[in-house]
């Protein structure tokens, strides 16, 4: 299986001089929770409402006058619409996020890849492409909390 069929296309993106008031426009009329952050016609990052959150409750700032520059990390982790989703899913895993924006190889976004969407296409058969076993044990690497690592790692 490969991330262009189980990826959204046509997907609603921020680029960074937009303010958050807008980014939490988009997400209530989306219904949605993170936006790939396009600049120049190329995917540069993604925010999700977790940054906006945090970004608003620590800044005392209003929404309106706080930036997506000011707030998504610069750093973006994607994935290509021929990658195998196991590759995907490895990236996932390693960055410990549950989206990642689907581009091309010039870097422009043509969708994106959730493990909301991933876990629709799972089966429970061990010859599947996509098995539960693949999406739990993603979930399981997304969610450990550093510290949960060292604790099991020391209690086993």
């Amino acid at each position: 299986m490969k991330v262009q069929d189980a990826m959204v296309k046509g997907v609603r993106f921020c680029n960074p001089d937009a303010n958050l008031a807008t980014v939490v426009r988009i997400f209530w009329e989306q219904g949605c929770g993170a936006l790939p952050v396009v600049e120049n016609g190329r995917a540069i990052g993604m925010i999700t409402d977790r940054d906006v959150s945090i970004a608003l409750g620590t800044r005392n700032a209003k929404a309106g006058d706080t930036f997506v520059r000011d707030v998504a990390l610069p750093k973006v982790f994607f994935c290509l619409p021929q990658d195998d989703i196991h590759t995907a899913l490895t990236t996932m895993r390693a960055q410990q996020v549950r989206r990642l924006p689907v581009v091309d190889n010039e870097g422009a976004l043509v969708g994106i890849l959730s493990l909301d969407d991933v876990v629709l296409f799972a089966e429970d058969r061990a010859t599947a492409e996509l098995t539960y076993t693949d999406v739990i044990d993603t979930m399981k690497a997304i969610y450990e909390h550093p510290d949960q690592a060292r604790v099991l790692a020391v209690a086993r």
